[in-house]
C-alpha cells in the first residue's frame, strides 16, 4: 500500500475500472441506490416546514416509494431533490443539516465494512475505493502530504449544478465525510482545517468545528496524519473482508445493469475463454468500433476494463464454487496459464488463489 507525501489514494489495482485509472461514476440515471439518502432529505426539511411534495417533484418518487427499501433510485433523482429543496428557498449552508444526519449504519454494506476497518488508513482507502456505492454527487479522493491526511472533493456532474446547488452538495459531503470518520474514529476527532472552492461565513468554521479558506483552487478537509494508524473502535479485519466481498459484488452488478458497458458486459460473458475483438461485439450491438469505444469513453469505462471485470467474476467463482484446476480456471477465463491467473488474482484481490478458496 503506497504511502508518504503526495500519495494519492483515488484508486488500486482492484478496483481499477479504466487504462487511466479512475473510478467509474455512475451514470446519473442509473437506478441502484437505495433511497436512504432522499429519506434523509425528506427528514431534514419536511422538519422546517417544506412540503415533502416539494422536495419530490420532478423526481418520478413518491413517498411509500422513498419509505421502501427496496426502492431503487438514480444519482439524477437525488440530485433533482436537492435542487428543489434549494429552488424552494433553502440556504447552501443547510447542507451540513444533511451530512449530520448520514451516518455509516445508512449505507448498508459499504458502511459496516467501514466501520470494521482494521485501521484509519485503511477506512480512507476502502471509503474511496467503494464511494461508487453511496449514491456519490461528487468524486472522493485522498491524499497523505507530510503530518497531513487530506479528503478531496471534486466535481462529477458539474453540467447539471446551479452555483447554489454545488454549494449545498459540496458542504452536505464535508460533513458526511466528518460524519464518517467521527462514526468510526471517535467523536473527538475533527478536520484541523478545510478549504472550498467557493464563497462562505463564519458560519461553516463553526458547524465544521475547523478554520476554513474560501475560493480556494479546491474542496479539501484536512486531519492529522497520526489518526491514519488508529484503529476504529469496532476493528474487525475478518468482518470487514467478507464485507469487502459484497461490495465486490454490488459494485459488479451496477456495472453489468448500465449502459452500453453493461451490453458489453452481458456479451462478453457468453464466450468468456473467447473474447471477440472490440469490433465484433460493436457489430452485435448495430455500430462502428469506433462508436462503441466513444460511448464507453463517455461512461468512463473501457473494452479492457470491461474484459478484466468478466475475468475477474468468472475466476472468482470457479475458484470459489468448484474444484476446477487453476490451470482449468485461466483457461476457462481467457488466461495463456495459472501463472497468469495467479498474478491476477493477486492484482484483483491481493490474496492468494489458496486463500480465495480457504474462504
Amino acid at each position: 500500500m503506497t504511502s508518504g507525501p503526495a500519495a494519492r489514494f483515488e484508486i488500486n489495482d482492484r478496483s481499477r475500472s479504466s487504462s487511466a485509472g479512475v473510478v467509474q461514476p455512475p451514470l446519473l440515471n442509473q437506478k441502484i441506490f437505495a433511497p436512504y439518502k432522499i429519506a434523509t432529505l425528506i427528514e431534514t426539511f419536511e422538519s422546517r416546514g417544506m412540503a415533502v411534495e416539494a422536495i419530490l417533484a420532478r423526481t418520478d418518487l413518491t413517498v411509500a416509494q422513498v419509505s421502501d427499501p427496496h426502492t431503487l433510485t438514480s444519482i439524477r433523482q437525488y440530485i433533482t431533490a436537492c435542487d428543489n429543496i434549494i429552488a424552494a428557498g433553502a440556504s447552501s449552508i443547510t447542507g451540513y443539516a444533511v451530512g449530520s444526519r448520514l451516518h455509516l449504519s445508512a449505507y448498508g454494506m459499504y458502511g459496516y465494512a467501514l466501520i470494521c476497518s482494521p485501521t484509519m488508513r485503511e477506512f480512507f482507502d476502502f471509503a474511496v475505493r467503494y464511494h461508487q456505492l453511496a449514491t456519490p454527487t461528487l468524486r472522493l479522493g485522498w491524499r497523505q502530504e507530510g503530518n497531513l491526511a487530506i479528503w478531496d472533493f471534486a466535481e462529477l456532474y458539474g453540467e447539471i449544478m446551479s452555483d447554489d446547488l454545488r454549494s449545498f452538495l459540496v458542504r452536505q459531503q464535508m460533513m458526511m465525510t466528518s460524519t464518517h470518520v467521527r462514526d468510526v474514529a471517535g467523536v473527538e476527532v475533527r478536520p484541523t482545517m478545510a478549504l472550498f472552492s467557493l464563497s462562505g461565513t463564519t458560519e461553516d468554521e463553526h458547524i465544521l468545528g475547523c478554520a476554513c479558506r474560501f475560493e480556494q483552487s479546491a474542496n479539501e478537509l484536512h486531519y492529522p496524519a497520526q489518526i491514519l494508524e488508529r484503529a476504529p473502535q469496532l476493528a474487525n479485519r475478518l468482518t470487514r473482508d467478507m464485507l469487502q466481498e459484497t461490495c465486490d459484488r454490488l459494485v459488479g452488478q451496477a456495472r453489468m445493469s448500465s449502459g452500453v458497458a453493461g451490453e458489453v458486459y452481458q456479451l462478453l460473458m457468453l464466450a468468456p475463454n473467447r473474447f471477440p475483438s472490440m469490433q465484433a461485439i460493436a457489430n452485435q450491438l448495430g455500430m462502428t468500433e469506433r462508436t462503441l469505444r466513444r460511448r464507453l469513453t463517455a461512461e468512463s469505462s473501457s473494452y479492457g476494463a470491461i474484459i478484466d471485470d468478466v475475468r475477474r467474476k468468472l475466476a472468482l467463482e470457479y475458484l470459489q464454487a468448484t474444484r476446477m484446476s487453476v490451470d482449468d480456471v485461466a483457461w476457462r477465463v481467457g488466461f495463456s496459464d495459472g501463472a497468469n491467473l495467479r498474478r491476477a488474482i493477486r492484482r484483483w484481490t491481493g490474496k492468494t488463489i489458496s486463500e480465495i478458496r480457504r474462504q
